[in-house]
Protein backbone atom coordinates (compact mmCIF):
# COMPACT_ATOMS: atom_id res chain seq x y z
CA UNK A 1 0.00 0.00 0.00
CA UNK A 2 1.00 3.61 -0.43
CA UNK A 3 3.17 4.88 2.44
CA UNK A 4 2.02 7.67 4.73
CA UNK A 5 3.08 11.10 3.49
CA UNK A 6 2.12 14.73 3.90
CA UNK A 7 2.68 15.76 0.27
CA UNK A 8 2.40 14.05 -3.10
CA UNK A 9 6.09 14.56 -3.85
CA UNK A 10 6.99 12.94 -0.53
CA UNK A 11 4.67 10.04 -1.35
CA UNK A 12 6.31 9.54 -4.76
CA UNK A 13 9.83 9.59 -3.30
CA UNK A 14 8.90 7.08 -0.57
CA UNK A 15 7.11 4.57 -2.79
CA UNK A 16 8.82 1.31 -3.75
CA UNK A 17 7.35 -1.64 -5.65
CA UNK A 18 7.16 -4.87 -3.67
CA UNK A 19 6.57 -7.69 -6.14
CA UNK A 20 7.14 -11.15 -4.59
CA UNK A 21 8.64 -14.00 -6.66
CA UNK A 22 5.50 -16.11 -6.15
CA UNK A 23 2.08 -14.53 -6.36
CA UNK A 24 -1.49 -15.60 -7.07
CA UNK A 25 -4.38 -13.14 -7.17
CA UNK A 26 -6.91 -15.66 -5.82
CA UNK A 27 -4.81 -16.49 -2.77
CA UNK A 28 -4.09 -12.81 -2.16
CA UNK A 29 -7.66 -11.47 -2.29
CA UNK A 30 -9.37 -14.40 -0.57
CA UNK A 31 -7.38 -17.16 1.12
CA UNK A 32 -5.05 -14.72 2.85
CA UNK A 33 -7.94 -13.13 4.72
CA UNK A 34 -9.89 -16.34 5.21
CA UNK A 35 -6.90 -17.78 7.07
CA UNK A 36 -6.68 -14.75 9.36
CA UNK A 37 -10.37 -14.17 10.04
CA UNK A 38 -12.87 -16.34 8.12
CA UNK A 39 -15.84 -14.35 9.45
CA UNK A 40 -14.54 -11.04 8.05
CA UNK A 41 -17.04 -9.49 5.62
CA UNK A 42 -15.94 -9.69 1.99
CA UNK A 43 -19.07 -8.85 -0.03
CA UNK A 44 -22.38 -7.27 0.93
CA UNK A 45 -24.77 -8.28 -1.82
CA UNK A 46 -27.86 -6.06 -1.99
CA UNK A 47 -30.69 -7.60 -3.99
CA UNK A 48 -33.23 -5.63 -6.01
CA UNK A 49 -35.86 -6.12 -3.27
CA UNK A 50 -33.50 -4.67 -0.66
CA UNK A 51 -32.57 -7.96 1.00
CA UNK A 52 -28.92 -8.19 1.99
CA UNK A 53 -26.63 -11.20 1.74
CA UNK A 54 -23.40 -11.08 3.72
CA UNK A 55 -20.55 -13.15 2.28
CA UNK A 56 -17.51 -13.66 4.50
CA UNK A 57 -13.96 -14.35 3.33
CA UNK A 58 -14.36 -17.85 4.73
CA UNK A 59 -17.49 -18.44 2.66
CA UNK A 60 -15.78 -16.94 -0.39
CA UNK A 61 -12.84 -19.33 0.03
CA UNK A 62 -15.19 -22.30 0.39
CA UNK A 63 -17.22 -21.39 -2.71
CA UNK A 64 -14.17 -20.59 -4.84
CA UNK A 65 -12.45 -23.85 -3.82
CA UNK A 66 -15.51 -25.91 -4.68
CA UNK A 67 -15.90 -24.07 -7.98
CA UNK A 68 -12.21 -24.61 -8.79
CA UNK A 69 -12.70 -28.35 -8.24
CA UNK A 70 -15.78 -28.36 -10.48
CA UNK A 71 -13.94 -26.50 -13.25
CA UNK A 72 -10.97 -28.86 -13.03
CA UNK A 73 -13.26 -31.92 -13.12
CA UNK A 74 -14.85 -30.53 -16.30
CA UNK A 75 -11.53 -30.23 -18.07
CA UNK A 76 -10.25 -26.76 -17.24
CA UNK A 77 -6.50 -26.73 -16.72
CA UNK A 78 -3.70 -24.25 -16.20
CA UNK A 79 -3.54 -21.63 -18.94
CA UNK A 80 -7.09 -22.23 -20.22
CA UNK A 81 -9.25 -19.15 -20.75
CA UNK A 82 -12.52 -19.16 -18.81
CA UNK A 83 -15.15 -16.50 -19.48
CA UNK A 84 -16.99 -14.81 -16.61
CA UNK A 85 -20.29 -13.59 -18.08
CA UNK A 86 -22.41 -12.25 -15.21
CA UNK A 87 -23.44 -8.93 -13.63
CA UNK A 88 -22.27 -7.87 -10.17
CA UNK A 89 -22.79 -10.73 -7.70
CA UNK A 90 -20.78 -12.75 -5.15
CA UNK A 91 -20.52 -15.56 -7.72
CA UNK A 92 -18.50 -13.27 -9.98
CA UNK A 93 -15.85 -12.77 -7.30
CA UNK A 94 -15.83 -16.48 -6.45
CA UNK A 95 -15.45 -17.44 -10.12
CA UNK A 96 -12.52 -15.08 -10.65
CA UNK A 97 -10.81 -16.40 -7.52
CA UNK A 98 -11.37 -20.01 -8.60
CA UNK A 99 -9.89 -19.35 -12.04
CA UNK A 100 -6.82 -17.67 -10.56
CA UNK A 101 -6.27 -20.54 -8.13
CA UNK A 102 -6.46 -22.98 -11.05
CA UNK A 103 -3.71 -21.10 -12.85
CA UNK A 104 -6.20 -20.50 -15.66
CA UNK A 105 -6.95 -17.13 -17.27
CA UNK A 106 -10.08 -15.18 -16.34
CA UNK A 107 -11.89 -13.63 -19.30
CA UNK A 108 -14.44 -11.10 -18.00
CA UNK A 109 -17.20 -10.24 -20.47
CA UNK A 110 -19.88 -7.67 -19.69
CA UNK A 111 -23.36 -9.16 -19.51
CA UNK A 112 -24.71 -6.32 -21.67
CA UNK A 113 -22.85 -7.72 -24.70
CA UNK A 114 -25.01 -9.48 -27.25
CA UNK A 115 -24.41 -12.81 -29.06
CA UNK A 116 -22.13 -11.41 -31.77
CA UNK A 117 -19.82 -9.66 -29.32
CA UNK A 118 -19.81 -12.71 -27.02
CA UNK A 119 -19.07 -15.08 -29.90
CA UNK A 120 -16.14 -13.00 -31.11
CA UNK A 121 -14.48 -12.91 -27.69
CA UNK A 122 -14.99 -16.61 -27.00
CA UNK A 123 -13.67 -17.61 -30.41
CA UNK A 124 -10.77 -15.19 -30.53
CA UNK A 125 -9.57 -16.15 -27.04
CA UNK A 126 -10.02 -19.87 -27.60
CA UNK A 127 -12.00 -19.97 -24.36
CA UNK A 128 -12.49 -23.47 -22.93
CA UNK A 129 -15.10 -22.60 -20.33
CA UNK A 130 -17.72 -20.09 -19.30
CA UNK A 131 -19.52 -19.35 -16.03
CA UNK A 132 -22.68 -17.32 -16.51
CA UNK A 133 -26.31 -16.90 -15.38
CA UNK A 134 -29.69 -17.44 -17.04
CA UNK A 135 -29.45 -14.18 -18.94
CA UNK A 136 -26.04 -15.13 -20.30
CA UNK A 137 -27.14 -18.66 -21.16
CA UNK A 138 -29.91 -17.28 -23.36
CA UNK A 139 -27.30 -15.41 -25.40
CA UNK A 140 -24.85 -18.31 -25.38
CA UNK A 141 -27.44 -20.79 -26.65
CA UNK A 142 -27.72 -18.93 -29.97
CA UNK A 143 -23.97 -19.23 -30.66
CA UNK A 144 -23.11 -22.61 -29.13
CA UNK A 145 -22.39 -24.08 -32.56
CA UNK A 146 -19.70 -21.40 -33.12
CA UNK A 147 -17.65 -22.02 -29.98
CA UNK A 148 -15.79 -25.00 -28.53
CA UNK A 149 -16.38 -25.01 -24.78
CA UNK A 150 -15.40 -27.90 -22.52
CA UNK A 151 -17.24 -26.43 -19.55
CA UNK A 152 -20.45 -24.41 -19.38
CA UNK A 153 -21.87 -23.50 -15.97
CA UNK A 154 -24.89 -21.39 -15.10
CA UNK A 155 -25.23 -20.22 -11.52
CA UNK A 156 -29.00 -20.03 -12.10
CA UNK A 157 -29.28 -23.66 -13.16
CA UNK A 158 -31.32 -25.64 -10.64
CA UNK A 159 -28.55 -28.22 -10.42
CA UNK A 160 -25.77 -25.71 -9.72
CA UNK A 161 -26.12 -25.68 -5.89
CA UNK A 162 -25.94 -29.49 -5.75
CA UNK A 163 -22.95 -29.52 -8.10
CA UNK A 164 -21.11 -27.09 -5.84
CA UNK A 165 -22.18 -28.91 -2.65
CA UNK A 166 -20.80 -32.22 -3.94
CA UNK A 167 -17.41 -30.70 -4.77
CA UNK A 168 -14.59 -30.77 -2.21
CA UNK A 169 -14.08 -27.60 -0.19
CA UNK A 170 -10.29 -28.09 -0.14
CA UNK A 171 -8.18 -26.97 -3.07
CA UNK A 172 -4.46 -26.45 -3.41
CA UNK A 173 -3.86 -23.39 -5.60
CA UNK A 174 -1.44 -23.66 -8.49
CA UNK A 175 1.94 -22.09 -7.86
CA UNK A 176 2.06 -18.98 -10.05
CA UNK A 177 4.53 -16.14 -10.54
CA UNK A 178 3.63 -12.48 -11.04
CA UNK A 179 4.31 -12.84 -14.78
CA UNK A 180 2.16 -15.95 -15.29
CA UNK A 181 -1.00 -15.10 -17.30
CA UNK A 182 -4.07 -14.68 -15.11
CA UNK A 183 -6.45 -12.21 -16.74
CA UNK A 184 -7.43 -11.11 -20.24
CA UNK A 185 -9.60 -8.08 -20.92
CA UNK A 186 -10.63 -7.11 -24.42
CA UNK A 187 -9.93 -3.58 -25.62
CA UNK A 188 -12.49 -1.38 -27.30
CA UNK A 189 -11.26 -2.21 -30.78
CA UNK A 190 -9.65 1.09 -31.75
CA UNK A 191 -8.52 -0.33 -35.09
CA UNK A 192 -10.51 -3.28 -36.36
CA UNK A 193 -11.86 -5.83 -33.93
CA UNK A 194 -11.14 -5.69 -30.17
CA UNK A 195 -7.85 -7.17 -28.99
CA UNK A 196 -7.34 -9.34 -25.92
CA UNK A 197 -4.95 -7.60 -23.52
CA UNK A 198 -3.29 -10.44 -21.60
CA UNK A 199 -2.12 -9.62 -18.07
CA UNK A 200 0.00 -11.46 -15.54
CA UNK A 201 -1.04 -11.95 -11.92
CA UNK A 202 1.05 -8.87 -11.12
CA UNK A 203 -1.62 -6.69 -12.72
CA UNK A 204 -3.40 -6.41 -9.37
CA UNK A 205 -0.24 -5.36 -7.54
CA UNK A 206 0.40 -2.86 -10.33
CA UNK A 207 -3.07 -1.38 -9.86
CA UNK A 208 -2.77 -0.84 -6.13
CA UNK A 209 -1.04 2.58 -6.09
CA UNK A 210 -3.51 4.03 -8.61
CA UNK A 211 -6.48 2.40 -6.88
CA UNK A 212 -5.45 3.73 -3.47
CA UNK A 213 -4.48 7.27 -4.50
CA UNK A 214 -8.03 8.67 -5.09
CA UNK A 215 -9.03 7.35 -1.65
CA UNK A 216 -5.81 8.18 0.17
CA UNK A 217 -5.09 7.02 2.75
CA UNK A 218 -6.61 3.68 1.87
CA UNK A 219 -7.70 1.57 3.57
CA UNK A 220 -9.02 3.07 6.79
CA UNK A 221 -11.06 1.35 9.48
CA UNK A 222 -14.73 1.32 8.47
CA UNK A 223 -14.14 1.68 4.74
CA UNK A 224 -16.67 0.00 2.45
CA UNK A 225 -16.49 0.22 -1.35
CA UNK A 226 -19.10 0.32 -4.11
CA UNK A 227 -19.13 1.14 -7.80
CA UNK A 228 -21.91 1.06 -10.39
CA UNK A 229 -19.28 -0.04 -12.94
CA UNK A 230 -19.67 -3.63 -14.14
CA UNK A 231 -17.06 -5.93 -12.61
CA UNK A 232 -16.35 -7.17 -16.15
CA UNK A 233 -14.73 -3.81 -16.96
CA UNK A 234 -11.24 -2.91 -15.77
CA UNK A 235 -12.77 -0.04 -13.81
CA UNK A 236 -15.04 -2.29 -11.74
CA UNK A 237 -12.73 -5.28 -11.42
CA UNK A 238 -9.26 -3.77 -11.02
CA UNK A 239 -10.10 -0.34 -9.61
CA UNK A 240 -12.58 -1.56 -6.99
CA UNK A 241 -13.32 -5.26 -6.45
CA UNK A 242 -9.88 -6.88 -6.37
CA UNK A 243 -7.97 -4.00 -4.68
CA UNK A 244 -10.61 -3.80 -1.94
CA UNK A 245 -10.51 -7.55 -1.28
CA UNK A 246 -6.69 -7.38 -1.32
CA UNK A 247 -6.94 -4.97 1.61
CA UNK A 248 -9.72 -6.91 3.36
CA UNK A 249 -12.25 -4.17 2.67
CA UNK A 250 -15.86 -5.21 2.04
CA UNK A 251 -17.36 -4.50 -1.38
CA UNK A 252 -21.04 -3.81 -1.98
CA UNK A 253 -22.54 -5.60 -4.97
CA UNK A 254 -25.81 -4.54 -6.53
CA UNK A 255 -27.07 -5.44 -9.95
CA UNK A 256 -28.38 -2.48 -11.96
CA UNK A 257 -30.01 -3.31 -15.29
CA UNK A 258 -29.85 0.42 -15.92
CA UNK A 259 -28.14 3.05 -13.77
CA UNK A 260 -30.64 4.81 -11.52
CA UNK A 261 -29.21 7.93 -9.80
CA UNK A 262 -31.84 7.95 -7.04
CA UNK A 263 -31.18 4.29 -6.29
CA UNK A 264 -27.44 4.99 -6.25
CA UNK A 265 -27.94 7.56 -3.48
CA UNK A 266 -30.26 5.23 -1.59
CA UNK A 267 -27.87 2.28 -1.89
CA UNK A 268 -24.85 4.24 -0.65
CA UNK A 269 -26.83 5.48 2.35
CA UNK A 270 -28.41 2.10 3.18
CA UNK A 271 -25.26 0.02 2.72
CA UNK A 272 -22.94 2.39 4.56
CA UNK A 273 -20.71 3.02 1.57
CA UNK A 274 -17.65 5.14 2.39
CA UNK A 275 -15.63 4.84 -0.83
CA UNK A 276 -16.83 4.82 -4.39
CA UNK A 277 -15.77 4.92 -8.02
CA UNK A 278 -18.44 6.63 -10.13
CA UNK A 279 -17.85 7.42 -13.82
CA UNK A 280 -18.42 11.06 -14.87
CA UNK A 281 -21.62 10.33 -16.81
CA UNK A 282 -23.19 8.69 -13.75
CA UNK A 283 -22.12 11.69 -11.64
CA UNK A 284 -23.80 14.03 -14.13
CA UNK A 285 -26.99 11.99 -13.82
CA UNK A 286 -26.76 12.12 -10.01
CA UNK A 287 -26.27 15.88 -10.22
CA UNK A 288 -29.77 16.16 -11.72
CA UNK A 289 -31.42 14.55 -8.66
CA UNK A 290 -33.24 17.28 -6.66
CA UNK A 291 -32.20 17.90 -3.03
CA UNK A 292 -30.23 14.68 -2.42
CA UNK A 293 -28.78 16.00 0.87
CA UNK A 294 -32.18 16.20 2.48
CA UNK A 295 -33.33 12.81 1.21
CA UNK A 296 -30.31 10.50 1.53
CA UNK A 297 -27.90 10.13 4.43
CA UNK A 298 -24.81 9.50 2.31
CA UNK A 299 -21.51 9.61 4.22
CA UNK A 300 -18.72 9.20 1.70
CA UNK A 301 -15.07 9.53 2.65
CA UNK A 302 -13.74 9.42 -0.91
CA UNK A 303 -14.85 9.45 -4.55
CA UNK A 304 -12.82 8.46 -7.57
CA UNK A 305 -13.83 9.00 -11.18
CA UNK A 306 -12.33 8.18 -14.56
CA UNK A 307 -12.95 6.97 -18.07
CA UNK A 308 -13.63 10.42 -19.49
CA UNK A 309 -13.09 14.04 -18.52
CA UNK A 310 -14.90 15.04 -15.33
CA UNK A 311 -15.16 18.79 -15.95
CA UNK A 312 -14.83 21.66 -13.50
CA UNK A 313 -18.61 22.05 -13.07
CA UNK A 314 -19.08 18.48 -11.83
CA UNK A 315 -15.98 18.81 -9.66
CA UNK A 316 -17.45 21.87 -7.93
CA UNK A 317 -20.86 20.21 -7.57
CA UNK A 318 -19.27 17.13 -6.01
CA UNK A 319 -17.64 19.16 -3.23
CA UNK A 320 -21.01 20.67 -2.32
CA UNK A 321 -23.04 17.46 -2.70
CA UNK A 322 -20.72 15.07 -0.88
CA UNK A 323 -18.34 17.25 1.10
CA UNK A 324 -15.30 15.68 -0.57
CA UNK A 325 -13.33 16.42 -3.72
CA UNK A 326 -13.76 13.96 -6.56
CA UNK A 327 -10.35 12.63 -7.59
CA UNK A 328 -9.76 11.72 -11.23
CA UNK A 329 -7.58 8.99 -12.68
CA UNK A 330 -6.47 7.85 -16.12
CA UNK A 331 -5.27 4.71 -17.86
CA UNK A 332 -6.33 2.13 -20.40
CA UNK A 333 -6.93 -1.61 -20.56
CA UNK A 334 -3.29 -2.32 -21.42
CA UNK A 335 -1.85 -0.17 -18.62
CA UNK A 336 -4.40 1.21 -16.21
CA UNK A 337 -4.38 3.77 -13.37
CA UNK A 338 -1.09 5.45 -14.20
CA UNK A 339 -2.16 9.10 -13.81
CA UNK A 340 -4.32 10.56 -11.07
CA UNK A 341 -5.16 13.33 -8.64
CA UNK A 342 -5.20 13.36 -4.85
CA UNK A 343 -6.87 16.37 -3.29
CA UNK A 344 -6.07 14.98 0.15
CA UNK A 345 -2.40 15.73 -0.59
CA UNK A 346 -3.09 18.99 -2.40
CA UNK A 347 -2.34 17.35 -5.76
CA UNK A 348 -5.08 18.62 -8.03
CA UNK A 349 -5.29 21.19 -10.81
CA UNK A 350 -8.66 21.86 -12.49
CA UNK A 351 -8.55 20.85 -16.14
CA UNK A 352 -5.62 18.47 -15.71
CA UNK A 353 -6.08 14.75 -15.10
CA UNK A 354 -3.25 14.64 -12.59
CA UNK A 355 0.34 13.52 -12.28
CA UNK A 356 1.99 10.15 -12.75
CA UNK A 357 0.89 7.81 -9.96
CA UNK A 358 3.79 6.74 -7.68
CA UNK A 359 5.62 3.79 -9.22
CA UNK A 360 4.82 4.72 -12.84
CA UNK A 361 6.83 6.74 -15.35
CA UNK A 362 4.48 8.66 -17.64
CA UNK A 363 5.52 11.22 -20.25
CA UNK A 364 4.28 13.06 -23.31
CA UNK A 365 6.50 11.98 -26.21
CA UNK A 366 7.02 12.62 -29.91
CA UNK A 367 6.98 9.98 -32.66
CA UNK A 368 10.59 9.02 -31.90
CA UNK A 369 9.95 8.51 -28.19
CA UNK A 370 11.53 11.78 -27.05
CA UNK A 371 9.83 13.68 -24.19
CA UNK A 372 8.09 16.86 -25.30
CA UNK A 373 8.71 20.22 -23.69
CA UNK A 374 6.11 21.58 -21.23
CA UNK A 375 3.02 22.70 -23.08
CA UNK A 376 3.83 20.88 -26.32
CA UNK A 377 1.27 18.38 -27.59
CA UNK A 378 2.42 14.79 -27.99
CA UNK A 379 1.50 11.18 -27.26
CA UNK A 380 0.85 10.17 -23.66
CA UNK A 381 3.07 7.15 -22.96
CA UNK A 382 4.08 4.85 -20.10
CA UNK A 383 7.60 3.44 -19.69
CA UNK A 384 8.31 -0.26 -19.25
CA UNK A 385 8.93 -2.30 -17.24
CA UNK A 386 5.80 -1.60 -15.20
CA UNK A 387 3.84 -4.13 -13.09
CA UNK A 388 0.46 -2.91 -14.34
CA UNK A 389 1.43 -3.19 -18.02
CA UNK A 390 -0.03 -5.95 -20.18
CA UNK A 391 2.03 -8.94 -21.31
CA UNK A 392 0.83 -8.96 -24.92
CA UNK A 393 -2.16 -8.78 -27.22
CA UNK A 394 -3.50 -12.33 -27.48
CA UNK A 395 -2.36 -13.84 -30.77
CA UNK A 396 -1.30 -10.43 -32.10
CA UNK A 397 2.53 -10.15 -31.82
CA UNK A 398 2.73 -7.45 -34.49
CA UNK A 399 0.09 -5.32 -32.76
CA UNK A 400 1.99 -5.79 -29.49
CA UNK A 401 5.21 -4.51 -31.07
CA UNK A 402 3.40 -1.57 -32.65
CA UNK A 403 2.15 -0.51 -29.24
CA UNK A 404 5.68 0.49 -28.22
CA UNK A 405 8.19 3.13 -29.26
CA UNK A 406 11.37 1.86 -27.66
CA UNK A 407 10.47 1.31 -24.01
CA UNK A 408 7.48 3.64 -24.18
CA UNK A 409 4.03 2.07 -24.39
CA UNK A 410 1.92 4.49 -26.38
CA UNK A 411 -1.67 5.14 -25.32
CA UNK A 412 -3.07 6.54 -28.56
CA UNK A 413 -4.04 9.69 -26.63
CA UNK A 414 -2.63 13.15 -27.16
CA UNK A 415 -1.78 15.38 -24.23
CA UNK A 416 0.48 17.98 -22.70
CA UNK A 417 2.50 18.14 -19.51
CA UNK A 418 3.30 21.33 -17.62
CA UNK A 419 6.44 22.19 -15.68
CA UNK A 420 4.89 20.83 -12.48
CA UNK A 421 4.23 17.41 -13.99
CA UNK A 422 0.46 17.78 -14.44
CA UNK A 423 -0.76 15.96 -17.53
CA UNK A 424 -3.70 17.30 -19.53
CA UNK A 425 -5.64 15.20 -22.03
CA UNK A 426 -6.00 16.95 -25.40
CA UNK A 427 -7.58 14.40 -27.70
CA UNK A 428 -7.30 11.01 -29.35
CA UNK A 429 -5.12 10.13 -32.28
CA UNK A 430 -7.38 7.19 -33.06
CA UNK A 431 -11.11 6.89 -33.52
CA UNK A 432 -12.19 5.63 -30.12
CA UNK A 433 -15.55 6.94 -29.00
CA UNK A 434 -15.87 7.83 -25.30
CA UNK A 435 -19.48 7.47 -24.20
CA UNK A 436 -20.74 7.33 -20.61
CA UNK A 437 -17.31 6.20 -19.42
CA UNK A 438 -16.98 3.42 -22.01
CA UNK A 439 -14.27 3.50 -24.67
CA UNK A 440 -15.94 2.20 -27.79
CA UNK A 441 -14.09 1.19 -30.94
CA UNK A 442 -15.89 1.80 -34.24
CA UNK A 443 -14.70 -1.42 -35.91
CA UNK A 444 -16.99 -3.80 -34.05
CA UNK A 445 -20.01 -1.51 -34.56
CA UNK A 446 -19.32 -1.14 -38.27
CA UNK A 447 -18.92 -4.89 -38.68
CA UNK A 448 -22.35 -5.35 -37.12
CA UNK A 449 -23.96 -2.56 -39.13
CA UNK A 450 -23.00 -4.03 -42.49
CA UNK A 451 -24.63 -7.32 -41.51
CA UNK A 452 -28.00 -5.59 -41.76
CA UNK A 453 -29.56 -6.57 -45.10
CA UNK A 454 -30.16 -2.94 -46.10
CA UNK A 455 -26.65 -1.63 -45.32
CA UNK A 456 -23.91 -1.46 -47.96
CA UNK A 457 -21.32 0.65 -46.13
CA UNK A 458 -21.19 2.02 -42.60
CA UNK A 459 -18.98 4.13 -40.36
CA UNK A 460 -19.33 4.96 -36.67
CA UNK A 461 -18.03 8.15 -35.04
CA UNK A 462 -18.47 10.01 -31.79
CA UNK A 463 -20.77 13.01 -31.64
CA UNK A 464 -20.32 15.45 -28.70
CA UNK A 465 -23.00 15.06 -26.05
CA UNK A 466 -23.48 17.10 -22.88
CA UNK A 467 -24.33 14.11 -20.69
CA UNK A 468 -22.41 11.18 -22.17
CA UNK A 469 -19.39 13.13 -23.49
CA UNK A 470 -20.10 11.49 -26.86
CA UNK A 471 -22.79 9.35 -28.42
CA UNK A 472 -22.30 6.85 -31.22
CA UNK A 473 -23.49 8.18 -34.56
CA UNK A 474 -23.62 5.91 -37.59
CA UNK A 475 -23.31 7.03 -41.19
CA UNK A 476 -24.86 4.49 -43.54
CA UNK A 477 -24.86 3.94 -47.30
CA UNK A 478 -27.87 1.81 -48.25
CA UNK A 479 -27.98 -1.02 -50.77
CA UNK A 480 -30.01 -0.51 -53.96
CA UNK A 481 -33.70 -1.00 -53.40
CA UNK A 482 -33.72 0.49 -49.90
CA UNK A 483 -34.79 4.04 -49.11
CA UNK A 484 -33.89 6.15 -46.06
CA UNK A 485 -36.61 6.48 -43.42
CA UNK A 486 -37.03 6.95 -39.70
CA UNK A 487 -38.39 3.42 -39.46
CA UNK A 488 -35.30 1.96 -41.13
CA UNK A 489 -33.02 4.01 -38.86
CA UNK A 490 -34.81 2.60 -35.80
CA UNK A 491 -34.57 -0.91 -37.22
CA UNK A 492 -30.81 -0.53 -37.74
CA UNK A 493 -30.38 0.80 -34.21
CA UNK A 494 -32.24 -2.17 -32.76
CA UNK A 495 -30.23 -4.55 -34.94
CA UNK A 496 -26.94 -3.35 -33.42
CA UNK A 497 -28.30 -3.03 -29.89
CA UNK A 498 -29.45 -6.64 -29.73
CA UNK A 499 -26.29 -8.03 -31.31
CA UNK A 500 -23.61 -6.00 -29.55
CA UNK A 501 -24.69 -4.04 -26.50
CA UNK A 502 -26.84 -1.21 -25.24
CA UNK A 503 -23.86 1.13 -24.88
CA UNK A 504 -22.50 0.51 -28.40
CA UNK A 505 -25.57 0.96 -30.58
CA UNK A 506 -25.80 4.19 -32.62
CA UNK A 507 -28.11 6.67 -30.96
CA UNK A 508 -28.25 8.51 -34.27
CA UNK A 509 -28.24 7.13 -37.82
CA UNK A 510 -27.58 9.33 -40.84
CA UNK A 511 -28.05 8.09 -44.39
CA UNK A 512 -25.47 9.28 -46.93
CA UNK A 513 -25.07 8.67 -50.67
CA UNK A 514 -21.37 7.96 -50.43
CA UNK A 515 -18.67 7.56 -47.78
CA UNK A 516 -15.62 9.85 -47.70
CA UNK A 517 -12.67 7.53 -48.26
CA UNK A 518 -8.93 7.65 -48.87
CA UNK A 519 -7.38 6.30 -52.07
CA UNK A 520 -6.55 3.11 -50.19
CA UNK A 521 -10.20 2.54 -49.30
CA UNK A 522 -10.19 3.73 -45.68
CA UNK A 523 -13.07 5.80 -44.35
CA UNK A 524 -12.05 9.35 -43.43
CA UNK A 525 -13.82 9.52 -40.07
CA UNK A 526 -12.53 13.02 -39.45
CA UNK A 527 -14.83 14.31 -42.19
CA UNK A 528 -17.76 12.41 -40.72
CA UNK A 529 -17.08 13.80 -37.24
CA UNK A 530 -17.20 17.29 -38.74
CA UNK A 531 -20.66 16.49 -40.12
CA UNK A 532 -21.91 14.78 -36.93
Amino acid sequence: MLPKASTFDELTRAFRWQIPPAYNIGVDVCDKWAARDPSRLAILNVRADGREEKVSFGALRDLSNRLANVLRAQGIKRGDRVAVFMPQAPEVAATHIAIYKLGAVALPIAILFGPDALSYRLQNSGARGIVTNAQGMAKLDSIRHDVDLACVLSVDDKGFPDLIARAASDFTPEATTPDDPGLMIYTSGTTGQPKGALHGHRVLLGHLPGAELPHYPFPEVGDRFWTPADWAWAGGLLDVLLPSLHHGIAVVSRRFDKFDPDEAYALMARAGVRNTFIPPTALRMMRAVPSPKGRYDVKLRSIGSGGESLGIEVLDWGRDAFGVTINEFYGQTECNLVVGTCAQLGQIKPGAMGKAVPGHTVAVIDAQGRPMKPGEIGQIAVKRPDPVMFLEYWGRPEATREKFVGDWMTTGDQGTVDDEGYITFVGRDDDVITSAGFRIGPGEIEDCLIRHPAVALAAAVGKPDAVRTEIVKAFVVLKPGHAPSDALASEIQAFVRTRLSAHEYPREVAFVDEMPMTTTGKVIRRMLREKA
